[in-house]
This record gives structure tokens, sequence and C-alpha cells, in this order.
């Protein structure tokens, strides 16, 4: 006698795409949550230019811990998140290699948050004028931060190769902007060049948006 399956209920279909959904939203919530608090501690802490400083040290002084906690934050909803373009993206063009350095992205934020950039350059105020010394911990936030620009740099390229091949030009374009402007922006800075921080931090925020971009739009094609 032949044993007859019955179909599993539909309600046993809704939890992964369920998940999907919640992991991709944090990977849309990352990168405007990162840019906004920056940005909102950038216009309002006492001694900070932007032309100046990077965004990075607004992790020392008395609110050092908002801008820790903001990098901390981030970088747990962007692993979260990469998990989600991993399901989402799956079996597509750039659709395994994309979210894995979105994850190394979200990693290298995470230690970025905890190894706190040398305060120098007159920020915190009271600091004085000049670079100041490189410490341990120093030396670990930029080694982070390379590590999760470059991570960054390549998933928005591998984002704009799945937009080219699944013929969504104007998205790929988009997308290869995305991470040129961080490149450059990185470049920039890196050589010492005049508003050097202020580039790193206009090509940072706009990949990370860019990923938080595609990431809301992926769960609304759910």
């Amino acid at each position: 006698m032949t044993a007859i399956h019955a179909p599993a209920p539909a309600a046993t279909a809704s939890p992964a795409p369920a998940a999907t959904r919640s992991l991709l939203a944090c990977a849309a919530v990352s990168g405007p949550l990162w840019a906004a608090v920056s940005l909102a501690q950038a216009a309002t802490r006492e001694g900070f230019d932007l032309t100046r400083h990077p965004l990075s040290a607004l992790s020392n002084g008395p609110l050092g811990w908002l801008q820790i906690a903001n990098f901390v934050l981030a970088g747990v909803l962007m692993i979260a998140g990469a998990a989600g373009l991993r399901r989402a993206l799956h079996g597509t063009p750039g659709g395994a290699w994309a979210p894995r350095l979105v994850r190394v992205t979200g990693i290298g934020m995470i230690a970025a948050g905890v190894f706190v950039m040398d305060p120098g350059d007159g920020f915190p105020a009271g600091t004085p004028a000049g670079p100041g010394t490189l410490s341990w911990h120093g030396l670990g936030h930029m080694a982070a931060g390379s590590i999760s620009f470059l991570a960054l740099i390549i998933a928005c390229h591998l984002l704009g190769h799945h937009f080219r091949r699944t013929g969504r030009r104007g998205h790929a374009l988009a997308s290869h902007l995305a991470g040129t402007a961080l490149l450059l922006g990185d470049v920039w800075a890196m050589s010492g060049g005049t508003a050097g921080s202020l580039t790193l931090a206009a090509g940072a925020i706009t990949a990370m948006l860019w990923v938080s971009w595609v990431s809301a739009r992926c769960l609304r094609a759910l």
C-alpha cells in the first residue's frame, strides 16, 4: 500500500521569509543609523571639525561611548544583514561573495569601535595640535578600518556586477560609483589631501547607504 504524504501546512513556509525580512531590515537600518548618529555628533561636539577630524575621532572624549556604541551596533546590524543578503541573492551573480564581504565590513566596524582611535589634532577639546602618538588600540583601529573599507569597496563593485548581469544597468552604475567614492575618499585621506577626513566620511557614508538601499530593495521584493 503506497503511503500518501500530505503537503506541509502553509504556515511552515513563512518562518524563513520572515527571518530573511528581519535580517534585511537590519542591513537597511545600519547605514542610515551610523551616518545620522555620526553626523549629528560631528555638528554638535565641541572642537570637532569634519574637514580635519575623521568621524572615528568622535570615539574620544566624555561622549566617546556614543560613537563606540554606534560602530558596534552598526556592525552587528550589518553582520545580520549580510545573512539576509545571502538568502536574497542566493544563486545570482555576486550573490555569494557580496554578502560575505558585507559581513567582513560589519566585523571590521565592531573592531573599529572596540579599538578606539587616538586623540589628535585638537580633538577632543584640549588635545594638543598635531597627529599625536599612535597607541596599540589606535593601530588596531587603523587595521580594522582598512579591512572594513576594503571589504565594503569590493562588496559595492560585486553588487554592481550583480545588477549588470541581471540587466539593471542604472543600479550597476550606482553601485560602482558608491564603491569608487569610498576608494577615492580613502586614498585622498591616506595621502594627506586637503579635507581628507571629509572626503573619507562622504565616501564611507555613500557606500554604507548604498548597501542599505540594496538591502531595502531586496526586502521589498520578498
